[in-house]
């Protein structure tokens, strides 16, 4: 239980309208998408850096553990307050701050929203690359707490990659800049990447200063269908080993397709048993350019069709019917965002449906193959113990095999609680307790999102 005098104060600093305490109003953030249920005790909504700070300096002092957080969108755990103690929400600092087209910048809050972002940046010919299938929802402060990324990374790059800098509030209460206003500056270390993506474990960010990208020309695309995974791996490879770098190229398999066959039977081709999704931009030159290019990478032996669209709409219907229905069969599913080398997709698939097939559990995959980021979907039923048990086990050796063939447990969907048991098979000895320092050094008190990230 919260201590009086730490609730008045508390109270003191965001004032009756930004305080939730009823256990009732606290729920609605005792969880987020990873669907793991932690009650806060309290939730405070900053409306401002300074009121930021004065949250972190107060849970100091009382030792009270404080959960950052945005929209909960999240799949991981990250912003769950399992330790209980106070959630602080971000989701009312929602200022664009100032529009630079002439800079191509944004500055902006925590709490926009990923599609507000894109829509004011749209105004003036621009766009900001992340795009998690959560933009309508997420926030830009999520995003940058465990460094989103989406299907268009595979171009453009994650959302690292597209923040000059940002202001925050450490773990002890200080109010940090790190980072510039240009795209090149190299004074002092980069905090501005380490702070990005650590998951709410160092700072509390309260604005971040975003590095917009020019909006293509033209938007072209192929879907490729083939007759095994064998042969969509093998084109996979072969399409990001060509010069033309496609923006988005996305795979499903065939337990995907056949869950879209189920409530859509004329979507798909009936001899189909994977596809790629693959989108091209630029100018309309040199769509027709990479267009032809990545068309030839794609054939092989496996290969049924391919056919060129300029509808980003119907490219993309296939893999929009794929989410929802998820969501239908398997509510509980356990939902991993691994990553391989490319060129280590056809054994990382094959892998992947020999260890389906042993233990016996259902597998649906897709994901965003340009970067080998694979969401490998164990649909199981939580009331089954047994079957629980053998995805558990399952889960296990998908994660061996992930660093067998020398790739990483997450790509986009951050560690939060859900990985942690796992993260000391991937960092060695010396690096997390180099990592662990620098924890201690931003947050002495081990306050900040207690209990991610470290197994």
């Amino acid at each position: 239980m919260l201590p009086a005098d730490f609730l008045r104060q508390l109270h003191d600093i965001v004032g009756t309208d930004n305080l939730f305490t009823d256990p009732v109003d606290c729920y609605a953030y005792a969880y987020d998408n990873s669907r793991k249920i932690f009650p806060p005790e309290a939730v405070a909504f900053a409306l401002n850096t300074g009121q930021v700070r004065d949250l972190i300096l107060l849970c100091n002092q009382y030792r009270v553990p404080l959960t950052p957080r945005g929209r909960g969108t999240g799949t991981a755990g990250g912003s769950l307050a399992e330790k209980g103690g106070l959630v602080l929400s971000l989701e009312r600092m929602r200022k664009i701050i100032r529009v630079d087209p002439a800079n191509r910048v944004i500055i902006a809050e925590p709490g926009v929203l990923n599609q507000e972002i894109q829509e004011a940046a749209r105004q003036h010919g621009f766009f900001w690359p992340p795009d998690p299938s959560s933009s309508a929802y997420c926030s830009i402060g999520g995003n940058l707490a465990t460094c989103a990324a989406g299907p268009h990374a595979v171009k453009y790059g994650v959302t690292r990659d597209h923040v000059l800098g940002l202001k925050a509030v450490t773990g002890n209460g200080e109010i940090i800049k790190a980072g510039c206003y240009t795209t090149k500056g190299v004074v002092g270390y980069d905090l501005t990447r380490l702070i990005v993506g650590s998951e709410g474990t160092l700072a509390v960010i309260t604005e971040a200063t975003l590095k917009l990208t020019p909006l293509p020309r033209a938007v072209g695309g192929i879907t490729a269908h083939y007759a095994d995974i064998a042969h969509c791996a093998k084109a996979i490879s072969a399409i990001m080993a060509q010069a033309h770098i496609p923006s988005a190229l996305e795979f499903l398999d065939s337990a995907a397709l056949d869950l879209i066959r189920g409530r859509h039977p004329a979507m798909l081709p009936e001899n189909s048993r994977a596809i790629l999704i693959i989108e091209v931009d630029g100018g309309e030159s040199e769509i027709a350019e990479s267009a032809h290019a990545i068309r030839r990478a794609c054939r092989n032996d496996g290969l049924i069709t391919a056919e060129t669209t300029a509808d980003p709409g119907a490219l993309w219907a296939v893999r929009k019917a794929l989410s929802p229905l998820l969501r239908d069969i398997a509510p509980k599913k356990i939902n991993e965002d691994i990553v391989v080398p490319v060129s280590m997709l056809p054994e990382l698939l094959q892998g992947l449906g020999n260890l389906s097939r042993k233990y016996r559990i259902a597998n649906v995959n897709f994901g965003h193959a340009g970067n080998g980021n694979i969401h490998v979907n164990l649909l199981v039923n939580p009331d089954d113990a047994d079957e629980i048990q053998r995805a558990e086990a399952c889960l296990d050796e998908v994660f061996s095999l992930v660093l067998a063939l020398g790739g990483t447990l997450s790509g986009e969907h951050g560690v939060g609680r859900e990985k942690r048991a796992y993260v000391g098979r991937e960092i060695d000895s010396p690096t997390m307790v180099l990592m662990k320092r620098i924890k201690q050094t931003f947050d002495p008190n081990g306050i900040l999102n207690p209990g991610k990230l470290f197994p």
